[in-house]
């Protein structure tokens, strides 16, 4: 009997809390995707028991329900006729879930996609900038005269003179405004016309656009002629304003005139907004923060509480946040005092994890702890951090304390970098005294590894969130079974793999949520196909789902129909919102019970979201 899409629809309607608890809804090829403001007041288990729904999952801020392809489109617009939503892409969903989140988590992250797409153009800059410094105070080369230095310096100094215009292009790109506008205003700051920044205690003209009045003190309409050379903070808020002007205009102007009348607006508007109220207002307080920056870092107690927290935030997630201060450094003094800071809390976690590498006599520890290491040394310490450190915990604070020492150092010498984003041995490259940067570098790391050496045990090795029978590490790589632009997903058992069309079970041979692979298994460990977050475990621990690079969605089944179990003969070993690394044990099954309870025990392991990407394959998959 064919389904009735608006009963079905009416039904998932009454289950989910009201209109007002349904913030915005779309489809993709098999599911229909929901925002839901407070999950407490919907009812997931009646939502899994309407005709038409044949599965439901939470995952990356999204309530997804799995309708099938063909048919969720109708149910999707009887939905929207029930609810009097309006319809909405994915990317929307996306962005409303992404809007649930705590305000300062969202703010951080926007920095983040802000600061961080740049890094190449300062990264470049900051190198020719020290290598040129460099070759112009080499005694009797006679660098600094030539034509070749004027040139040269010129062309390293571009990024940090003209940053607010970089920084105002990605700001529109995260924002959703349109670049070339968001350009535009970014030019707007740093105009020939106005006063340089960075010359302003030499004095500067004013406007008065509304005459001299005066409303407590201050005058309106009063523009003071001064560029913001030196500034990046309020050119992200003038950004971000006239990307929320320029789409309330598109949504409100007749389409006719749109193209002329929005442009015209928005930056008319932006630009009276920035120079009378944004960029005095946070220009000043961006000279505060950054005031109170430097007395951090030129502190010895200050340097040293930043050296040891340093890690922590990187554990959050938190650490782009920093990158709003050196560039604001760069911009001001031309000089990233932070950088050292930074430098000696991560070459402290390379000596801790290299203290494990080379204590360790477990060979699968010291597999991972070295090459981490490794990367530590270099500037990325997440795989030191999340797979050695934190896992035994007593190196990650051996690190602290080597980043704290470190850091004081960093601060009685004063030195610096010429770009932000390089740490470790690469640092060199930026660093204004490499001598001085050097005994920095050793103090930070030997501290750590001599703490690391004496306080750690081996017989700590074992990970405290999994059984002791599980190994921290799969006995064999983890292959790539599935693949698409956004990454690999790697298979989470050792076994024979076969494509999704071949796993025992309709629902998923029909792809109805997602393609992928499955995996007959000959261990009873599930692990994480990549790094990425929990987004969903089952009541009955046979099923998570996992958020990763690109957005990727898997979802890893153990068996099929192995609902009926009720849990039993399954572990689980992570909870929804942890934070995973690939190879790390998520579920522990038993794949005898399984077997005597007549359920196939195949693995499935499907991109939930697939089609969402183009070229998915599957490389693993066995053919018959």
């Amino acid at each position: 009997m064919a389904l009735d899409y608006r009963k079905c629809a009416e039904e998932i309607f009454s289950h989910l809390g009201g209109k007002e608890n349904v913030v915005s809804a779309a489809h993709c090829a098999t599911r229909l995707r929901l925002v839901i403001a407070d999950n407490s007041k919907m009812d997931m288990k009646a939502l899994e028991d309407v005709e038409g729904v044949k599965g439901v999952f939470s995952n990356a801020g999204q309530l997804q329900l799995i309708i099938g392809t063909g048919t969720v489109n109708k149910v999707y617009d009887e939905f929207l006729a029930i609810t009097g939503l309006t319809a909405a892409s994915k990317e929307e969903v996306k962005a409303a879930a992404a809007a649930q989140q705590p305000l300062p988590k969202r703010m951080v992250k926007a920095l983040g996609d802000v600061f961080v797409p740049i890094l190449p153009a300062i990264v470049a800059s900051g190198l020719m900038m020290g290598l040129v410094e460099a070759l112009g105070k080499i005694p009797g080369l006679g660098f600094a005269e030539t034509d070749w230095y004027g040139f040269l310096d010129m062309v390293a100094n571009t990024a940090f003179a003209y940053l607010p215009v970089i920084v105002a292009v990605s700001a529109a790109r995260v924002f959703g405004g349109n670049i070339f506008l968001g350009a535009v205003v970014g030019l707007l700051m740093i105009h020939s016309a106005l006063t340089n920044g960075w010359n302003a205690a030499n004095g500067y003209d004013v406007w008065y656009l509304f005459g001299h009045i005066e409303i407590g003190g201050y005058t309106l309409g009063q523009i003071n002629q001064l560029g913001y050379q030196g500034h990046v903070i309020p050119v992200v808020i003038s950004v971000w304003f006239m990307c929320q002007w320029e789409k309330w205009l598109h949504k409100h102007v007749p389409e006719m005139i749109d193209l002329f009348v929005t442009p015209l607006c928005t930056v008319f508007v932006t630009a009276l907004l920035t120079f009378m109220v944004i960029g005095p207002i946070f220009s000043s307080l961006e000279t505060i923060v950054l005031n109170f920056a430097q007395i951090i870092v030129h502190n010895p107690i200050g340097a040293m509480v930043m050296g040891a927290v340093y890690p922590a935030t990187v554990v959050m997630g938190l650490h782009h946040m920093y990158n709003v201060i050196e560039a604001g450094m760069l911009s001001s003094v031309g000089l990233n005092t932070w950088m050292p800071i930074a430098s000696a809390a991560n070459f402290a976690q390379f000596g801790a994890c290299l203290a494990v590498g080379l204590k360790a006599k477990n060979n699968k520890t010291k597999v991972i702890a070295i090459p981490s290491s490794a990367s530590a040394a270099l500037g990325i310490t997440e795989p030191a951090i999340f797979g050695v450190n934190m896992r035994f915990f007593k190196p990650f604070v051996c690190g602290m304390v080597g980043g704290a020492v470190g850091a004081i150092f960093g601060a009685i010498t004063g030195i610096g970098a010429t770009a932000y984003g390089v740490t470790g041995i690469p640092g060199y490259l930026t660093i204004n005294n490499p001598a001085v940067y050097t005994i920095l570098l050793a103090v930070s790391g030997g501290i750590a590894f001599v703490g690391t050496w004496f306080v750690w045990s081996e017989e700590e090795a074992a990970p405290k969130a999994a059984p002791s029978d599980i190994p921290a590490q799969p006995a064999q790589p983890q292959q790539p079974v599935i693949t698409c632009e956004a990454g690999s997903v790697l298979a989470p058992v050792p076994g024979k793999v076969i494509s999704y069309t071949e796993i025992p079970d309709p629902t998923f041979a029909a792809g109805v949520l997602g393609s992928g692979v499955g995996v007959w298994p000959e261990e009873g460990v599930v692990r994480s196909p990549y790094d990425g977050t929990i987004s969903s475990v089952a009541e009955t621990q046979r099923a998570v789902g996992i958020t990763g690079p690109g957005d990727m969605e898997v979802l890893i089944h153990i068996g099929v129909d192995t609902v009926a179990m009720n849990g039993d003969g399954f572990q689980a070993l992570v909870k929804e919102g942890d934070e995973v690394k690939a190879g790390q044990p998520l579920v522990k099954f038993d794949r005898a019970k399984i077997k005597a309870a007549n359920h196939p025990d195949v693995v499935v392991t499907l991109l939930t979201n697939s089609d969402d990407y183009n070229n998915v394959t599957f490389p693993g998959v066995v053919n018959a």
